[in-house]
């Protein structure tokens, strides 16, 4: 089932349509994680290889002078000791060092911005800790080298073509007419300008909306692409319904297993834990949500979040072109609610 509801734009009073494409922001990393997991049976990449494989340079240090090994799986399981600029108080090495978290228009290529956040220390050693971070980024920059052609291309080649998923694109086509962005502030919801800064608490998270048409603006693996819901749903449902054409179903298996025993995944919530791209509710008690223990999730702030419950044979996405209520908050979680209490 596919619904719309509310506005498009509120100033124009125009009606949301069913096929509206939005900038997907995080929700971009399970498709570019699928698409170097679909590498890893190909036998074109390997998880347990190390970064400096694809990326020499890519080589950044602990505070202690260390340069320890970044492998693949470090970045798909948020392991790389890596984080994002947003997560940082004003001070912070990323802002310090110009780093781009992909949502911005810095005018930067991937590899510029990758040098830059090789050159600030790691937060924690390699495995040692959880965070959510530009790693999938990275992974992107890693793809590229490993297939000799762009994240773009190989993301279609990979995820979209085969399953027909025309509005899931890093780059909008020039009649592309994408939602108009708004954000939760105090005049909510604000409307966003051509650059514009949302505050969360510590968060500072920096937007430039017209990225999406940039063709000059790189790949962001973790947050560049766009879509639709009804394409983005139909994704999710190729995972949920065993992979195929796109994976195999032991690699999906793998994909929505907890991968990173001992370590606590501290966001969104308690009862949670990691895959090889997603979210996993370990414990649905401790996370209280009304999804089965085993499903899988995510969001992105640019208003969205989706959830797969295996168990309940459910595949949904939340999209809304409201930053922050849209993404987490009592908004989707009523959302979710509805909809596992109307299947289940």
């Amino acid at each position: 089932m596919l619904h719309a509801a509310g506005l498009d734009d509120r100033e124009a009073g125009r009606a949301m349509d069913r096929h509206a494409v939005f900038r997907l922001a995080s929700l971009s990393k399970a498709v570019v994680c699928v698409a170097a997991l679909a590498l890893a049976e190909r036998g074109t990449i390997e998880l347990n290889a190390p970064v400096t494989d694809w990326l020499p340079w890519f080589t950044p240090r602990l505070r202690s002078g260390e340069t320890p090994a970044i492998t693949l799986r470090h970045l798909i399981t948020h392991q790389a000791g890596l984080g994002y600029g947003f997560s940082q108080a004003g001070g912070g090495d990323y802002p310090a060092a110009g780093i781009s978290d992909g949502l911005d228009d810095s005018g930067l290529t991937l590899e510029e911005n990758l040098r830059r956040l090789a050159s600030v220390p790691l937060l924690y050693p390699p495995g040692a800790s959880w965070s959510y971070s530009l790693a999938i980024d990275v992974l992107g920059a890693v793809l590229e080298v490993a297939c000799g052609q762009s994240l773009t291309a190989i993301v279609r080649t990979l995820v979209t073509g085969p399953l027909g998923l025309d509005s899931i694109a890093f780059i909008a086509r020039s009649q592309t007419a994408l939602v108009t962005p708004y954000a939760s502030t105090a005049k909510l919801p604000e409307r966003m300008g051509d650059r514009f800064t949302l505050t969360m608490g510590q968060s500072a998270i920096h937007y430039a909306p017209g990225r999406a048409w940039r063709a000059d603006a790189f790949p962001s693996g973790g947050t560049g692409l766009i879509g639709s819901a009804g394409d983005y749903v139909r994704f999710l449902e190729a995972l949920r319904t065993g992979g195929a054409p796109i994976l195999s179903s032991a690699m999906v298996e793998a994909l929505v297993t907890h991968a990173v025993d001992d370590v606590t995944v501290g966001m969104p919530g308690s009862g949670l834990g990691w895959g090889l791209g997603v979210s996993i509710v370990r414990d649905p008690a401790a996370s209280g949500s009304p999804l089965s223990a085993g499903s899988w999730q995510w969001g992105g702030v640019y208003g969205h979040s989706y959830w797969v419950d295996p168990a309940a044979e459910l595949s949904a996405v939340l999209l809304t072109n409201t930053a922050g209520a849209g993404m987490a908050g009592a908004f989707p979680e009523a959302v979710k609610r509805a909809v596992h209490a109307g299947i289940v």
